[in-house]
C-alpha cells in the first residue's frame, strides 16, 4: 500500500501519536440524530454473530494534508471531519461511562482551527465533564451546542441499538477498536488545498448500488428464451426503473404521455390501471410505438451512459421536480417493495442491497419469475407510495408536510397533452379532515425515526397499501396507521421486555393489530419504561403528541402544530436548578410527567432555566410539542404537578386502547 494510503482501526486512528486539526474552511459539525445513529447502526450490523469469525469493516476515507514541522505530527482534515468528530465522541462517551477499558484513550487527537467554543466544548466532554451540569464547565456563549448535542445523541442512540439487536457494550467496543477500518488519504504536499476542497465538494457521483443491482436484473432477463418477449421485458425494466429512480418526483412524470395516460387513466394519471408485469409490458410496448430498435442499457457501462428519454424537456421544468422532498432514498425503497412484495423478513438496510436481491431473487429457480413480479410491485409500490406517504413539499417560499395525489389537469386549450397538479389524497383542501388526521400520524412516525434505514412505520403502510384489494379509503388507512402506531407503542416500546414484539410480528404475522389490551398494562411497568433513559423511541412522545392534537387541536396554537425532528428529552424541571431552588428526587425528576421533546439547541439554551422561565421564553418563541405546551399551562411547578400530569398522560395513552380511565377524579389538563 502507498504511504499516502494507511489502514487504521479506529484504536490506532484514535490513539496515533498524531492529531488532526478541523480548518476554518470546513464546515462546523453538523451531524444529527440520523447520522449518529446510522454510524451506530452500521458498526452493529457488522458484528459477527457468536462464533462466527470476525472481519474488519471499512468505515470510509479520511482524506488529509500534512502540517510540516509540527510536533506531533498535524493533519488537516480536507473530508471525513463529520465521521473523525462523530467516532471522538463515541470514545469519550465509551471512556466517561467507564462502558469498556479505554485506559489508551489518553489524549484527545481532534483540534480546531480558531474555533475556541469547539475546542472548549469538546475538552469539557473528553473530560467528562458534561456528564452533569453544563452550566458549571462553561458559559452558555461557550458551549458548542451541534458538538454537545452529539455527545448526549451518542449517549441515547448506543445503548438502545445495543439492546435492539441483543449486543453487548462489550462486543460493540472491541469491534469498533479493533476490526472498524478507516483509510487516511494524505493528498500531496504541493496540492492547492483551497482547489482541492472545491473539487472535493463538487465531485461526481460514483456508480450506486442500485444501478448495479438494475444490471444484474437486467442479466436475468437476458434469460427469456424468446428474443420479442426479452427485448420488451428489458425496456419495461429500464422504463420502470427510470421513472421510479427519482424519488422526489411522482412517478407519473417518469413516463412519456401516452405511456402515462395508458398506466395510470387517459386524461386521469391518478389510478393505476394495469393487472401485471405483462400486462404493463405490452402497455408500455403499446403506447411506446416499436422499441425493437431502442437499445437496452444491459451492462454497467451502458447505465452510466444512459440519458433517460422520451420526456419532453419542457414537462420537466413545468413539473418543478425541486417541489418535493423525500422521506427515504431509492435504495432504502427497493428493499421495503421486496419485504412487502414476497413478505419475507429481509433487512431494511441498503449496505446489502446487492446480496439480498441475489438470494431472494437472482438466483432463485425461477429467478425470470420473481424479477417480473418484482419491476411490476415496484411500479406499483412507487405509485402508492407518491399518493399516501408524505413528503415534505416547497411551494411559494414555504415548506411543509404534504399528502398529496398527482392529477390531469387540460392545462387550457394550448395544452394538448395535458399538465400535472396536485391536490390533497383524501380531499379536505381546508385540511381539517382525514387527509390532515394521516398526515399528521404519518410525520409523527416519520419524525420518530430520521435515518434512512429500518423505517418501518413505511413497511408498515406500503404493506397494507400494496395488499388491499379495494380502492384505498381515507379512514381505513388511518384506522390502521392508528393500530400500528398503538402497536409499536404498547406491543414494543413500553411493553415488558421478556414481551416485546419485533417489528415484522407487528407488521406481518399481527398484520398492525396492536395486541395489548387496556386492562393488561401493568402500571409498574409503563411507568418504568416512561422513565428518563429507558424510553426505546420517541415515538412514545409523537404519537402522545398526535392524541393530545385530536383532543386539544381546535384552537391555536396547538391546531396549526406540526411534527419536525426534535430529539432531545427535557427535563422541564431542571435536572441542575439554580441555586435557591430544589432539587426534585430522581423518581420525580425523571418521570414521564417531567419530560418532553425539545430541538437540541433549545435544551442546550433552556436546560437549567426553571419552568417559568421556561415559560416566558415560549410566550415568544415556537410550539416545540403538545405535551410541553399543556406542561407549560401549570403555573406551578413542582412535584404534584408532575405527577397529575404524569397520570392525565397516562389515561391519554390508555384511552387510545379503548379502555377508559382508571380513575374518575384523573386531573385534566
Amino acid at each position: 500500500m502507498s504511504d499516502a494510503i494507511t489502514q487504521l482501526s479506529i484504536k490506532a486512528l484514535l490513539n496515533g501519536g498524531v492529531d488532526y486539526v478541523i480548518p476554518m474552511y470546513q464546515r462546523n459539525y453538523a451531524w444529527d440524530e440520523g447520522e449518529i445513529t446510522q454510524l451506530i447502526q452500521d458498526i452493529i450490523d457488522y458484528l459477527p454473530a457468536k462464533g462466527a469469525a470476525e472481519h474488519n469493516y471499512y468505515i470510509g476515507t479520511l482524506v488529509v494534508f500534512e502540517r510540516k514541522e509540527s510536533s506531533p505530527p498535524m493533519f488537516e482534515t480536507i473530508d471525513g471531519q463529520q465521521r473523525l468528530t462523530t467516532l471522538s465522541l463515541l470514545a469519550s462517551y465509551l471512556k466517561n461511562t467507564q462502558a469498556a477499558d479505554l485506559s489508551w484513550y489518553q489524549d484527545l487527537r481532534i483540534h480546531f482551527d480558531s474555533r475556541e467554543h469547539s475546542r472548549k466544548t469538546f475538552s469539557a466532554i473528553f473530560g467528562g465533564h458534561f456528564d452533569n451540569d453544563p452550566s458549571e464547565v462553561l458559559g452558555e456563549k461557550e458551549i458548542n451546542t451541534a458538538i454537545l448535542n452529539g455527545y448526549r445523541l451518542v449517549g441515547k442512540i448506543l445503548p438502545q441499538k445495543l439492546k435492539e439487536n441483543r449486543r453487548t457494550v462489550a462486543e460493540f467496543t472491541d469491534y469498533l477498536f479493533g476490526r472498524v477500518q478507516i483509510m487516511r488519504v494524505k493528498v500531496p504536499d504541493d496540492t492547492d488545498l483551497n482547489h482541492y476542497f472545491e473539487i472535493m465538494n463538487n465531485r461526481g457521483e460514483q456508480l450506486e448500488k442500485h444501478e448495479v443491482l438494475k444490471s444484474k436484473i437486467m442479466e436475468v432477463l437476458n434469460g427469456i428464451p424468446d428474443a420479442v418477449e426479452r427485448q420488451q421485458s428489458q425496456s419495461c425494466l429500464h422504463a420502470v426503473w427510470e421513472a421510479c429512480a427519482n424519488m422526489e418526483r411522482y412517478v407519473q412524470m417518469g413516463f412519456p404521455p401516452a405511456q402515462r395516460s395508458a398506466i395510470f387513466g387517459d386524461k386521469d394519471w391518478g389510478r393505476f390501471d394495469v393487472a401485471d408485469f405483462d400486462a404493463l409490458r405490452g402497455v408500455l410496448h403499446t403506447a411506446g410505438g416499436d422499441t425493437s430498435a431502442q437499445p437496452i442499457a444491459r451492462t454497467l457501462n451502458d447505465i452510466i451512459g444512459t440519458a433517460q428519454g422520451g420526456i419532453d424537456k419542457k414537462e420537466v421544468e413545468d413539473e418543478a421536480p425541486e417541489r418535493f422532498n423525500t422521506v427515504i432514498n431509492f435504495a432504502n425503497f427497493l428493499l421495503h417493495v421486496l419485504r412487502v412484495e414476497t413478505e419475507t423478513d429481509i433487512p431494511l438496510d441498503d449496505k446489502r442491497l446487492v446480496s439480498i436481491f441475489e438470494s431472494e431473487v437472482l438466483k432463485q429457480p425461477n429467478a425470470i419469475t420473481r424479477a417480473k413480479r418484482f419491476i411490476f410491485a415496484l411500479l406499483r409500490c412507487k405509485y402508492l407510495f407518491d399518493h399516501y406517504v408524505i413528503k415534505r413539499e416547497f411551494i411559494k417560499g414555504t415548506d411543509g408536510w404534504s399528502l398529496k395525489s398527482l392529477k390531469w389537469n387540460d392545462g387550457g386549450e394550448k395544452n394538448r397533452v395535458g399538465k400535472p397538479s396536485y391536490v390533497n389524497s383524501f380531499g379536505d383542501e381546508d385540511n381539517t379532515g382525514h387527509n390532515r388526521r394521516i398526515l399528521m400520524l404519518l410525520s409523527a412516525f416519520h419524525v420518530s425515526t430520521p435515518t434512512m434505514v429500518y423505517k418501518h412505520w413505511l413497511n408498515a403502510a406500503l404493506h397494507y397499501l400494496f395488499h388491499t384489494k379495494e380502492t384505498i379509503q381515507a379512514q381505513n388507512y388511518l384506522d390502521h396507521l392508528e393500530s400500528v402506531a398503538k402497536a409499536f407503542v404498547f406491543d414494543r416500546f413500553v411493553a415488558p421486555e421478556a414481551r416485546a414484539k419485533d417489528y415484522f410480528e407487528i407488521i406481518y404475522n399481527n398484520k398492525g393489530v396492536c395486541q395489548t389490551k387496556p386492562d393488561s398494562v401493568s402500571d409498574e411497568c409503563l411507568n418504568s419504561r416512561l422513565t428518563f433513559g429507558h424510553i426505546e423511541n420517541n415515538l412514545v412522545f409523537n404519537f402522545l403528541d398526535y392524541l393530545l392534537w385530536l383532543e386539544h387541536g381546535t384552537s391555536e396554537p396547538i391546531k396549526s402544530y406540526e411534527f419536525s425532528f426534535r430529539s432531545s428529552v427535557e427535563h422541564y424541571y431542571p435536572q441542575h436548578p439554580l441555586p435557591g431552588h430544589d432539587r426534585l428526587r430522581p423518581e420525580v425528576l425523571n418521570s414521564f410527567g417531567n419530560l418532553c421533546l425539545i430541538s437540541h439547541s433549545k435544551n442546550s439554551k433552556l436546560s437549567n432555566s426553571m419552568p417559568q422561565a421556561k415559560m416566558e421564553h415560549y410566550k415568544v418563541g415556537t410550539l416545540d410539542s403538545v405535551k410541553q405546551h399543556l406542561m407549560m399551562k401549570t403555573q406551578l411547578w413542582d412535584t404534584k404537578a408532575i405527577s397529575e400530569h404524569y397520570d392525565a398522560m397516562r389515561e391519554v395513552l390508555l384511552k387510545s386502547l379503548g379502555g377508559g380511565p382508571r380513575s374518575e377524579d384523573t386531573p385534566k389538563e
